[in-house]
């Protein structure tokens, strides 16, 4: 399933029982972004600041002093239901006085984390992927027009004595066409190869 991402901020606030939950949302794009945010989202004065953030296969929660399980869980299950990647969503609770038991916590930060979601303003998120293409060097000219033709960004570039390497990032979506155009254009003579991101 596609992922998306938020377009900016976005906020909904939702009354259970005298306590007001505050969901607010933006998009990050690395865990240091998601921490950075957590400061500016939440609330100091307020009874509890609950978290989540998923940045791709990195995912972090908090539940600031609520029973375990029963708000940041909820809120990065919200997350994941809503289809979104890099993005954090923080929800603020000023306690109403009123105990809500532990599924009323669930129900309440998960709820308030999903609308705030729902809501919000999205836009796919492009999946980049690194590739390295080797070729000699009498295609070169050939595979710099397919890297243009593809939109593909050029990193790097290096030679040896047998051609030219050169590092590129695209979406992941476009690789297929640029292997065809490659295979086109330099007579299946150059080689596109996935670069494993480090783990």
């Amino acid at each position: 399933m596609p992922l998306d991402t938020l377009s900016g901020p976005a906020s909904h606030l939702l009354e259970v029982k005298h306590s007001r939950f505050l969901a607010q949302a933006m998009p990050v794009a690395s865990a240091e972004e998601a921490q950075a945010g957590l400061a500016a989202l939440g609330d100091p004065d307020a009874t509890h600041n609950c978290w989540a953030w998923r940045v791709g296969g990195q995912y972090r929660s908090s539940d600031d002093g609520e029973p375990a399980g029963t708000a940041g869980r909820p809120i990065l299950a919200a997350i994941d239901g809503q289809g979104c990647d890099q993005v954090l969503v923080v929800v603020t609770r000023w306690y109403g006085g009123i105990k809500l038991g532990a599924g009323g916590l669930v129900r309440a930060y998960g709820g308030a984390a999903a609308e705030c979601l729902r809501r919000a303003g999205r836009r796919p998120l492009i999946v980049l992927s690194e590739f390295d293409i080797a070729c000699p060097f009498a295609d070169l000219g050939a595979v710099h027009a397919a890297l243009i033709a593809i939109d593909a960004a050029r990193l790097d570039e290096r030679f040896d004595a047998d051609g030219a390497i050169l590092r590129v990032r695209l979406p992941a979506e476009h690789a297929d066409a640029l292997a065809l155009r490659l295979r086109d254009a330099t007579r299946d003579r150059a080689r596109l190869s996935p670069v494993m991101p480090p783990a």
